[in-house]
């Protein structure tokens, strides 16, 4: 069972990425850009398109549309999770807010 400390345990070690606050809950960040936040006892995550549609379709009791028909957030259930899925999955939404040259010199290095 994965917990938001999991999470954070991987987010912290990613390139430019950082914790914030919005809205008295707690968000990971690049920039300006969100990738993992969450909202009320729910965790949201960014995550690439065609990846998210198979989770949606394989998984629908741990992954769920943020909002219909708006893809890119997905509401995860992360207490169905392992920590190594949560970490791939922190990985993945961290990819869709960096430059791809930073994911990529990040990837090589990892």
């Amino acid at each position: 069972m994965a917990t938001w400390d999991d999470i954070r345990a991987v987010a912290l070690t990613l390139p430019g990425a950082w914790e914030n606050d919005w809205r008295g809950q707690p968000l990971f960040q690049v920039g300006k850009k969100g990738f993992v936040q969450t909202s009320g006892d729910r965790v949201i995550m960014k995550l690439e398109k065609h990846h998210q549609e198979l989770l949606f379709e394989a998984r629908p009791e741990v992954f769920t549309p943020m909002i219909a028909g708006a893809l890119r957030w997905s509401f995860v259930d992360i207490e169905a999770l392992d920590p190594d899925e949560i970490g791939d999955l922190v990985r993945e939404a961290w990819r869709q807010v960096v430059p791809k040259k930073v994911s990529r010199a990040h990837d090589a290095h990892a």
